[in-house]
């Protein structure tokens, strides 16, 4: 992706009243669950409940796609693809289902630009791209590829 692509850009916007919104619908039907065996105690340092499933609608994914990518960049991991990939884990999107682009090059510098996607329908990918030639974070809705992934070129394991 490049700046003067004719790409719908999109800006985060009500991305945190639906992922807030997710809450606490997570939390009414978490409520509705059988309690646990009685020999069961709960830990203090229990891991917090998983995050929910993105929203449906394409619009809507994306705006959280770009929330969590806001949100990354606006970090001092920024030039970190694993907290993409963690951050938009967290937010629901399927690890499975995710590309991301080396964060050095070949030759041991920073990477110029750092791409991530998730594979959002049998048709479409949510892509990011980050980085100091791109300046702010650009995200998009595009079309798979004929192989049936989202990024072109060489992309790292997700393997952590």
């Amino acid at each position: 992706m490049h700046r003067g692509s004719s790409v719908s850009v999109r800006r985060p916007r009500r991305a945190c009243a639906l992922v807030g919104g997710a809450g606490i619908l997570l939390l009414a039907l978490t409520g509705c669950a059988p309690d646990p065996p009685s020999a069961a105690t709960p830990s203090p340092t229990a891991d917090p409940p998983q995050a929910t499933a993105p929203p449906m609608d394409a619009d809507a994914a994306l705006e959280s796609f770009a929330a969590v990518t806001a949100r990354v960049w606006a970090s001092d991991a920024r030039d970190r693809g694993r907290a993409y990939v963690d951050a938009l884990e967290q937010a629901g999107f399927v690890r499975d289902d995710m590309q991301v682009t080396a964060d050095r090059s070949t030759v041991g510098n920073q990477a110029e630009s750092l791409q991530f996607s998730v594979v959002w329908s049998r048709t479409q990918c949510l892509v990011g791209q980050v980085g100091p030639s791109t300046g702010e974070p650009v995200t998009a809705l595009m079309p798979r590829l004929a192989d049936g992934a989202c990024l072109i070129g060489r992309t790292r394991p997700i393997d952590w």
